[in-house]
């Protein structure tokens, strides 16, 4: 199939929630998917209380909280090119098999903090390879707008599930204890490999066959790292990858910023996680209006004004809103987010067929690591100036990168053969 044959087929013809939720092999996906992101909140949360619990240490314990997302570029650019080369069940079964044996390992042994932490990190860094096998198999299952309205499914199931995940932590540790709770997400890791098993085709899709035989040497390594270089010079590419990274991790950083903000603004504790949860709660709204009432095409088009969207009620927070405010202006920027449902088809379309399960690894592996760059930057910022100060800051960022997609997208979707 030729980039011009997908991007005309995912802006022509339209598709329902049900009709892609029919299908057996996306459904079983999509289930594992959210019960596999609820155990990982369930493990990142109880995980991080545990460290701190036994060191006393709140840099240990910060660092237990997000020790999965750094490594997952590096597997990513070093085993990405595994998405394309193994079959997806095998693969997603051994990613959440493999992520229970390390949370039940922490949970029923005394293991040394560094250790704990080793193992998270290494389990982790091969996550966006699991997601991406999982990906390509949704659009080898899924055509045109159905696979726009599957990943845009995905997310919603993502998000819920996460909130589900946190928000449910701490019942759960006061109920279970730390590994009581670590040991109720290696169940929940557990049953989503079996569902895995015996509810998806073993066969299909084969493997992807390697561009060719010098440009990765037969090496899972270097044919990684090559498939990687090639996917970041292609232009079509990069472009959109960019264009999903970046007002990802401007939000991100903004998002960091809202318990600091409370606590300037001397607001009451319980605020903070109003509005923490408001951003997701837009996020969900918007995938299911965009992807509900907007034709493919208009999807497409509105890309730039979205993330328009997420930037604009961001910049309000230079005015010091209340809490009620604050929330309400969170939601709309999460209502922005959406624009990533009209860039899917536009990159599905852009990847070589025999890279797709990489570029699948490297969006995700890339949003990760901009999600964790974002705060960091916003809270030096916050820390020369303010916290509102740094979060209108972080939307003034989006509106600028909502200005560069608008010129940069131009042209993205022009033919090109899908081959390496």
């Amino acid at each position: 199939m030729t980039t011009s044959t997908a991007h005309a087929t995912s802006t022509t013809r339209r598709t329902g929630y049900r009709e892609v939720l029919a299908n057996p092999v996306f459904r079983t996906l999509w289930v594992t998917g959210a019960l596999a992101v609820a155990a990982d909140g369930l493990r990142i949360t109880t995980f991080s209380m545990l460290v701190f619990a036994s060191t006393h240490s709140p840099l240990l314990g910060a660092l237990a909280f997000g020790v999965g997302f750094a490594p997952q570029l590096l597997g990513s650019l070093l085993l990405g090119a595994l998405a394309d080369r193994g079959r997806p069940r095998a693969l997603l079964m051994t990613g959440h098999l493999l992520a229970a044996a390390v949370a039940l390992l922490i949970a029923l042994l005394a293991l040394p903090v560094a250790l704990a932490l080793a193992l998270v990190a290494a389990v982790c860094a091969l996550t966006p390879v699991f997601g991406a096998a999982g990906t390509r198999l949704v659009a080898a299952e899924l055509d045109g707008d159905a696979y726009v309205l599957g990943r845009s499914l995905t997310n919603m199931a993502s998000s819920g599930a996460q909130l589900v995940g946190l928000a449910c932590a701490g019942a759960v540790v006061s109920l279970l204890g730390p590994r009581g709770a670590l040991a109720l997400s290696a169940a929940g890791y557990l049953a989503a490999a079996l569902t895995v098993r015996l509810r998806l085709p073993a066969a299909a899709p084969a493997p992807a066959p390697a561009p060719t035989a010098t440009a990765t040497g037969g090496r899972l390594l270097s044919g990684s790292w090559h498939g990687a270089r090639a996917l970041l010079a292609d232009r079509p590419v990069r472009v959109v990858l960019l264009a999903q990274w970046l007002p990802s991790g401007f939000a991100a950083g903004a998002e960091a910023l809202v318990v600091p903000y409370t606590g300037q603004r001397g607001l009451p504790v319980g605020v903070a996680a109003l509005l923490l949860g408001a951003l997701p709660v837009g996020m969900l709204l918007g995938d299911l209006l965009v992807g509900r009432l907007l034709r493919p095409a208009t999807r497409e088009r509105s890309v730039a004004a979205l993330t328009a969207l997420l930037g604009l009620p961001l910049t309000a927070f230079a005015l010091r809103p209340g809490a009620v405010t604050a929330a309400l202006l969170l939601g709309a920027s999460g209502l922005g987010f959406a624009y990533g449902l009209g860039l899917q088809a536009r990159f599905l379309a852009a990847l070589p067929t025999e890279r797709q399960g990489q570029g699948f690894s490297l969006l995700s592996a890339g949003l990760m690591t901009v999600q964790g760059i974002g705060p960091v930057l916003a809270g030096a910022a916050a820390q020369g100036s303010s916290a509102a100060g740094a979060m209108s800051g972080a939307g003034l960022a989006v509106l600028l990168t909502a200005a560069w997609q608008r010129q940069a997208l131009k042209g993205s979707t022009s033919a090109r053969p899908k081959s390496g």
